[in-house]
This record gives structure tokens, sequence and C-alpha cells, in this order.
């Protein structure tokens, strides 16, 4: 069984900065691409930032030049540093992995828990 845990998630002023991290454990053979996506209430859940196994890197409009993913492979851990946070920001961020779990490589998608993030004076 392969879990995500989710952390670091809270409430920030406008301006202020967090920093997700997500931590896959469990039978995990090969990590392929690991992303962050963000919901709130009524719309659609969007991606974030993804990462690949390569560690190339994509990201939303609304948070280039703000938000930074990478991951430590030998953690098997996806961060998501935020900065210069705005209160369009707030949203449940939930962290996602594709996730082999034998030499098969048969690949399956895994999802976090998600983290409440609010930006707010």
């Amino acid at each position: 069984q392969v879990q995500l845990a989710e952390s670091g998630g809270g409430s920030v002023q406008p301006g202020g900065s967090l920093r997700l991290s997500c931590a896959a454990s469990g039978r995990i053979f090969r990590i392929y691409n690991m992303a962050w996506y963000r919901q709130t209430p009524g719309q659609q859940r969007e991606l974030v930032a993804r990462i690949g196994s390569d560690g190339s890197t994509r990201y939303a409009d609304s948070v280039k030049g703000r938000f930074t993913i990478s991951r430590d492979n030998a953690k098997n851990t996806s961060y998501l540093q935020m900065n210069s946070l705005k209160p369009e920001d707030t949203a449940v961020y939930s962290c996602y992995a594709l996730i082999s779990i034998s030499a098969l490589e048969i690949q399956e998608n895994y999802w976090g828990q998600g983290a409440q993030v609010t930006v707010s004076s």
C-alpha cells in the first residue's frame, strides 16, 4: 500500500511564505511525475505545479515566479515552496504522484489527504 503524507499547510498573511511537503511511503518501485493541485469550494481542481522524474517542471501561470516545486528522490518527497502568497492562493492543496509498485512498472495515481492554505490579513 502506498500513502502520500502532506505537511506544512496553515495560515499566512499576504506576502508571506509557506512550504508544503509530500512524503510517499510504502511499497514503491519507482515514482514518475509528482505534482501539487489546489481546489476551492465550487471550483475545479487545478494543477499548480508538476515535476518529472528528470526534474523538469511546469507551473500554472498564476504561480509562476512565486512558487517552486522540487523533489528529493532519496526521500520520495516533493516540496512546494510558496512565496509572495496572495489571498487568491487560498485553497486546499493536494499532492499527487504517479507510482509503480513493482518492476512491471504499472503506473498508478496516488493522492495526499489535502492541506488547507489560507492567505488572509
